[in-house]
């Protein structure tokens, strides 16, 4: 049986597009049965959960980060043998790129040499994790160099993979300039059933809408941290307010960094509230699909699965103006792009699309949200598997 392997280290029980990319590959490989997906999870303890002919999941007991974080991280190689010597891959799949991989290419080569080895591009590290947060607190020159350190270090980890799968032209491009393995467009889907606008709740609606019909409303599921925008939103909400004369009602669900800002202001604001981490994908798509308007701040997202699923709800975007958010924005004509990332940039975008055509951005946004589904994705995937495979034989 055709058989592939996950290792991903940017799993999380609470996390966002990393954690939903794997749910979906899941559901769509507990279906099959000529193709074998194992997931190899980092957890608690160490145990085998057979979901169907077609799905296994391989808990690994994993160090976890102190603190809040639940994020686990594997890299001994008695971590990851036991699982490539019991199913003999003919895919291994690495989706996070700190040491990981290295590890997985030393221990295939010995035990599987012949099973073609993918990395999946989650996150812009270079950029996100490294080029960004150096030039802020040293300078441009700095992070610049830090960036080409950090694009040195990645292609040391990815030497000698097969390819690296990617879901933004932006990032493909980026990583084609800075000669990491060949890269491969796999965009994302979008559970265009779950996220619908027929998930529109009206007494959430009117409760948010708290008596004002005109009121804005606003849902933010994003991480709690400056990369996602939190500190540009709350700075621009006074503004906002001032410029459409009404405060317009902003919904936070998730956790991070900055939920104490976040609480903060829901004591300060009362139109401003606090949905706690929602896990129900169905609750999620509820509170989509009763605002008016997404927020897709940071400039470098991936893929920005929360922008689709927001998009299929019908929600106009304000979007960053770079990564897969611009891309989704520009090319679905259902908002408008963040000029500047200052507060009153954010607020004269959120003014600008308020007052546009709203109806019509909105239905831009669902018209090009069911352009992407999982199904496609994966099959366009899984034949990407097989053709990289192949020539890796056949050479």
């Amino acid at each position: 049986m055709f058989t592939i392997v996950d290792f991903n280290n940017f799993w999380s029980p609470s996390g966002g597009g990393v954690r939903r990319y794997h749910l979906q590959k899941m559901a769509f490989y507990e279906s099959q049965e000529e193709v074998l997906s194992v997931f190899v999870m980092p957890d608690s303890r160490t145990y085998t959960e057979q979901k169907s002919k077609g799905l296994i999941i391989e808990h690994v007991e994993a160090y976890r980060f102190p603190g809040k974080w639940e994020y686990r991280f594997m890299w001994r190689p008695s971590q990851i043998r036991p699982v490539l010597e019991k199913y003999k891959p003919q895919v291994i799949e690495v989706g996070s790129p700190y040491i990981l991989p290295t590890m997985v290419r030393h221990v295939a080569k010995k035990v599987v040499p012949e099973a073609i080895l993918l990395s999946f591009w989650h996150a812009d590290f270079p950029i996100t994790y490294v080029q960004r947060p150096v030039t802020n607190k040293f300078g441009r020159t700095l992070g610049i160099l830090a960036k080409k350190v950090a694009f040195w270090y990645a292609r040391q980890e990815f030497k000698h993979f097969d390819g690296i799968q990617v879901s933004c032209d932006e990032v493909l491009k980026r990583l084609e300039k800075n000669h990491l393995p060949k890269s491969h467009w796999i965009p994302l889907g979008c559970d265009i059933q779950m996220f619908s606008p027929e998930k529109r709740d009206e007494k959430l609606v009117l409760q948010l809408k708290a008596g004002r019909p005109e009121r804005l409303t606003i849902f933010f599921p994003h991480r709690f941290c400056e990369e996602k925008g939190i500190e540009l939103l709350l700075g621009a909400y006074p503004l906002i307010a001032e410029k459409l004369g009404c405060e317009p009602a902003l919904v936070f669900a998730g956790t991070g960094p900055y939920l104490p800002q976040v609480e903060e202001a829901v004591q300060k604001h009362s139109h401003i509230q606090y949905a706690g981490f929602i896990s129900s994908i169905d609750e999620m798509a509820r509170h989509y699909a009763s605002v008016d308007m997404g927020l897709a701040l940071s400039g470098w997202e991936t893929f920005g699965l929360s922008i689709l699923e927001s998009m299929a709800c019908g929600n106009a975007q304000i979007g960053a103006s770079t990564g897969a958010a611009a891309e989704h924005v520009k090319n679905s004509g259902a908002g408008v792009v963040l000029k500047k990332r200052t507060p009153e940039a954010l607020a004269n975008a959120i003014v600008e699309l308020y007052r546009s055509d709203l109806s019509q951005k909105k239905a831009n946004a669902r018209t090009y949200a069911e352009k992407f589904s999982w199904n496609d994705c994966f099959k366009r995937q899984l034949d990407l598997y097989k053709q990289i495979y192949n020539q890796k034989r056949n050479a």
